[in-house]
């Protein structure tokens, strides 16, 4: 399906933003960020731009908006979320060993792990960078310090989430209270971020700026179940990644921690079995997902992103911001509920 209207709607004035914070920089590690980002193959010649979805800084830009602020002024908060975002994309490449991003090499795969960490790392601190830019914008020294505060913790959160997923591949007794505390920082922290820092810049009602915080992080953890879906049972055509990929890896998603949790005896002692393996292969990934079929984990997962996706929206809603920001909202509840990639 197609993303919300905010992606289009903001997509090329974010695209500038970046560009203004990375491009003018020659060093051959630039270009590995440049290529992250869809900008460039390779070698370094330009190609049609396709770097994601860009929708957190999207969401940056619309709560600023909605909460009756000037976009503008937010322009490069939104373009240091995606460059922390890219950042944590490029080190999770390396840490879950993926070939493949957006249906290219990731950079690790082209340049190596080392250069890559050093590509990811100066991407984050460009994100700092990009801050810097606020006072452009007409933001007081005090309220780019307070930004700046808030996306230092939210990276940290958002480590501190990928430390504990990364802890759960040698374990079992995984709850999905303990996944959930995981994937709010793995996931929700940007996404509450950026949603939050949006409404700051747009609002000095602290109500408000709350609210969006917490909207956020429900649809981030809406999100990250949907993805964990999609890594199980996505069409490998859209979401760019082979079909059944995270069984394979033997990745504790939110579907095996739902069915370590609801499902006993005998199908339970079999998935555990088949993740005890150092390989898995398209036969035991076939058992696995006719055990989570029996057992309904995806319309057992489905049902808590709808859950998430609810309860965001009727914050939101409650709100009361206008048509227009209500229209934008239910458009993006619909994507994060029902998105294919």
């Amino acid at each position: 399906m197609k993303p919300p209207a905010i992606v289009e709607r903001y997509r090329s004035e974010i695209d500038t933003e970046l560009e203004a914070v990375i491009n003018g920089r020659t060093f051959p590690m630039y270009d590995m960020m440049r290529y992250h980002l869809g900008w460039v193959d390779d070698r370094g010649n330009p190609v049609r731009k396709n770097g994601g979805k860009a929708l957190r800084p999207s969401l940056c830009l619309f709560s600023c908006e909605a909460v009756g602020g000037d976009y503008h002024k937010a322009l490069p908060a939104a373009a240091a979320i995606e460059l922390v975002h890219n950042f944590s994309l490029i080190h999770d490449d390396i840490q879950d060993g993926d070939n493949e991003r957006r249906h290219r090499p990731t950079v690790w795969a082209v340049w190596g792990k080392a250069q890559a960490i050093n590509a990811g790392t100066a991407m984050r601190i460009l994100a700092n960078t990009s801050l810097a830019r606020l006072h452009n914008f007409g933001v007081s020294a005090q309220t780019l310090w307070s930004v700046n505060q808030r996306l230092d913790e939210v990276t940290l959160s958002l480590i501190e989430g990928q430390y504990l997923d990364i802890s759960f591949e040698d374990r079992f007794n995984i709850t999905v209270t303990d996944y959930i505390d995981m994937i709010k920082g793995k996931t929700g922290a940007l996404i509450s971020g950026s949603m939050e820092l949006g409404a700051f810049l747009g609002s000095e009602d602290e109500n408000i700026v709350r609210s969006f915080r917490e909207i956020g992080m429900n649809i981030g953890l809406a999100f990250q179940i949907k993805d964990d879906m999609l890594g199980i049972w996505g069409n490998s055509e859209t979401t760019g990644k082979p079909s059944g990929n995270d069984i394979r890896r033997r990745k504790k998603s939110f579907p095996v921690v739902w069915m370590l949790e609801n499902v006993n005896g005998t199908r339970r002692k079999e998935v555990m079995s088949i993740y005890r393996n150092e390989t898995v292969n398209d036969e035991a990934v076939d058992r696995v997902l006719e055990i989570f079929n029996h057992a309904g984990v995806e319309s057992g997962s489905r049902q808590l992103v709808e859950n998430y996706c609810r309860k965001a929206e009727h914050l939101f809603f409650d709100l009361h911001l206008g048509l227009q920001a209500e229209k934008d909202m239910k458009e993006i509840i619909r994507f994060f509920n029902d998105r294919n990639y």
